[in-house]
């Protein structure tokens, strides 16, 4: 089996490197933290690179392209620690447009960069539950196509800079309480999927920054008027595909950032010197190093496998993207932590990237389910053979 990428990929990645060696160096990066966490000219740098459009179908104004093509273009951001939220928009938010009718327009503006539309599904009682959905949906007979959502989203990436998002709530009459969790906020199959403009009436957002400066909020619904985009019974098979492809999507970005970690970290062994040698002359760091080594491969092969596996069957699909959630989440953590302990003091100063890299890593592993979560979701998928034979 031939697992080399192509020659376009290989000229998409390059091109993508570029972008980020030129146009957000690491001191510019520190500029946009400071400024807020998004920036509307890098955005639209990567709205005439055509990466916004990556995935959306050609006759829609995009380019067409698959999983590993994303995977590729995320390494190489994750490399440069690009703050704005490709994944959630470019990824996540076209993929649920594409399920239904009243997302099809915007599929265009979000290729060329005029409309940003993100997923707005986290909630404080939720713990990464996909189903558990406390939003309401209220209006003519519970599923009309126009409706009023009321209701809070925690989290929300890039919400001041976000048009449109997409919001997960639960249908008027559908809250049996069956599937996880308990009561009546927890029945995966009453939750439908809505567009909500962001100046309408009855929204508002709490804006913060995350831990690595990038831009998030909080989504506050007040009987907001809402289209439904996906209804209850058929949304929560599109939200879970769309987060898998935001869960492979980070998952190639935390290579790409681990990559540049480690590289800074052997550069910096290199050149430090102690006792009047450097400090990769000794025995014990270079063994650290080659553990690091060792996760950082380990990630990458998981990284792979989610992205080859999205095309699969639900089932298959879901427990293959757990697997690799699982193991990147280890690796993060480890090769953060020893990255920053082989620098010293210098690893922790907000003027070296290496303790942003860390800070980046630590958000991935907590976006989309973190690492227990989801060795959980492998537990319960797990069969007599434990996959192994699957």
């Amino acid at each position: 089996m031939d697992f080399d990428f192509s020659e376009d990929q290989d000229m998409l990645r390059e091109s993508v490197r570029r972008w980020v060696e030129k146009s957000y160096e690491f001191e510019r990066r520190r500029k946009i933290v400071a400024a807020g966490g998004f920036s509307s000219e890098a955005w639209k740098g990567l709205a005439d690179l055509g990466l916004l459009g990556l995935q959306v179908p050609e006759a829609e104004g995009g380019m067409g392209f698959g999983a590993v093509d994303a995977m590729v273009v995320m390494e190489e951001l994750g490399r440069g620690l690009v703050l704005e939220p490709f994944a959630a928009v470019g990824l996540v938010a076209t993929r649920l447009l594409r399920a239904g009718a009243a997302g099809q327009p915007l599929l265009g503006r979000v290729a060329s960069g005029e409309a940003i539309v993100v997923l707005a599904h986290e909630e404080r009682a939720s713990r990464y539950r996909l189903g558990h959905v406390s939003t309401r949906a209220t209006g003519p007979s519970g599923g009309a196509a126009a409706c009023k959502l009321t209701g809070t989203k925690i989290v929300v990436p890039a919400g001041d800079a976000a048009d449109t998002f997409i919001v997960s709530a639960r249908e008027e009459g559908k809250n049996s309480g069956k599937g996880s969790g308990k009561g009546a906020d927890a029945d995966p199959n009453g939750v439908a999927l809505y567009l909500v403009d962001k100046g309408a009436t009855g929204v508002s957002l709490r804006t913060y920054p995350t831990q690595d400066g990038a831009a998030a909020a909080d989504l506050v619904l007040d009987d907001a008027p809402a289209t439904r985009l996906v209804p209850a019974g058929e949304a929560m098979a599109v939200l879970e595909e769309a987060v898998d492809i935001g869960i492979a999507a980070l998952c190639a970005e935390a290579v790409g950032a681990m990559d540049a970690l480690v590289a800074l970290t052997v550069e910096y062994m290199n050149t430090r010197k102690q006792f009047g040698v450097p400090i990769a002359t000794f025995q014990a760091l270079r063994h650290r190093m080659a553990d690091v080594k060792m996760q950082l491969e380990l990630a990458r092969s998981m990284s792979y496998y989610a992205s080859l596996k999205l095309g699969e069957p639900a089932a298959a699909r879901r427990r293959a993207i757990s697997q690799a959630k699982v193991q990147l989440g280890q690796s993060m953590r480890f090769v953060g932590q020893q990255c920053v302990q082989l620098h010293g003091g210098i690893g922790v100063t907000d003027e070296y990237a290496v303790g942003h890299y860390f800070k980046r890593l630590t958000v991935l592993e907590m976006t989309f389910g973190d690492t227990l979560f989801h060795l959980g979701e492998v537990s319960d998928r797990m069969q007599n053979s434990a996959g192994v034979f699957a």
